[in-house]
């Protein structure tokens, strides 16, 4: 059964701000560090789940019009579909208790599935690269006279670019 992300505004500054200061501190020092830093909030949960499905759908969606599909791909299709629907069906079940889990998800999935942008395996580094990317692409959906919908991309080779609210099957979003 398909991920469809819903129709949404990009994350503002403000969120992607929160949401990596938050990933950041978990990170660095775990849950205690960062509920010292970061109150976990309803509002965080919801936030931290936009941020996982711009970061987890694009590296594990299969893309409809790839000639070079396999059981494989449709596998990893699936499970970023399970991971997904089980995140947001914690961040509706329990905001502020998944704050934390959604948080870790995220950076176990960065952890093992997208390369570090130095090759020196430092989850961190890859963390603010991704930051850098995200706010840019905040910035620039939220300054634009006509803002509208851009989601985060990765590429094959880890860049992000944009795409419509449509999902990469060409279904909207």
């Amino acid at each position: 059964m398909p991920y469809l992300i819903p129709t949404r505004t990009p994350l503002t500054p403000e969120q992607v701000e929160q949401s990596f200061d938050y990933l950041l501190a978990l990170q660095t020092g775990g849950g205690t560090y960062a509920a010292g830093r970061v109150e976990a909030t309803p509002e965080l949960a919801f936030t931290l789940l936009r941020l996982a499905e711009d970061i987890i759908w694009p590296v594990t969606a299969v893309d409809g019009e790839a000639a070079d599909l396999c059981a494989d791909s449709l596998a990893l299709d699936e499970v970023g579909c399970v991971l997904l629907s089980a995140l947001r069906d914690w961040a509706r079940d329990s905001a502020t208790t998944a704050v934390p889990g959604i948080a870790r998800s995220i950076i176990r999935f960065v952890e093992n599935v997208i390369p570090d942008p130095d090759d020196h395996g430092d989850t961190r580094a890859t963390l603010e690269a991704m930051r850098e990317e995200h706010l840019a692409l905040a910035h620039a959906a939220h300054s634009a006279p006509s803002a509208h919908r851009v989601h985060p991309v990765r590429t094959k080779s880890g860049a992000l670019g944009g795409r419509s609210s449509t999902d990469v099957r060409g279904v909207p979003a």
